[in-house]
């Protein structure tokens, strides 16, 4: 398999969301009959959306190490040291909210543990 970068990993993951959004537009769908089928679903997404902080993370330290290193500049004009302190801090919030975003995912699917199919 040939290694991907990662704005190719992170294009991949997109496809498999819209895919997802595709798989799940209606009833009747295979695999997506059943109170288990949301439950699985809603599972791949916590682990999903877990390990978005540490990417999160790990881009904020690739920006940082650029700048540092004096390898960065704007297009705009300049060193480019207002839009890195820009992205930096909304990477940051970004991280909070998929924080938030996982804890929320694991209530749901934990509310949906219980829940069986009735004919």
């Amino acid at each position: 398999m040939t290694a991907k970068t990662p704005s190719q990993l992170a294009g991949t993951a997109a496809d498999a969301v819209r895919a997802l959004n595709h798989a799940t537009l209606g009833p009747d769908r295979p695999g997506w009959e059943y109170p288990a089928d949301a439950y699985d679903v809603i599972g791949g997404l916590d682990q999903l959306v877990g390990f978005l902080p540490q990417a999160l993370d790990q881009i904020a330290r690739h920006i940082e190490r650029l700048a540092a290193d004096g390898h960065i500049r704007s297009t705009k004009g300049g060193d480019g040291s207002d839009e890195v302190a820009t992205a930096l801090r909304a990477l940051e919030w970004a991280n909070a909210d998929a924080t938030q975003l996982q804890s929320r995912l694991a209530t749901v699917h934990s509310a949906l543990s219980p829940l069986a199919y009735k004919d």
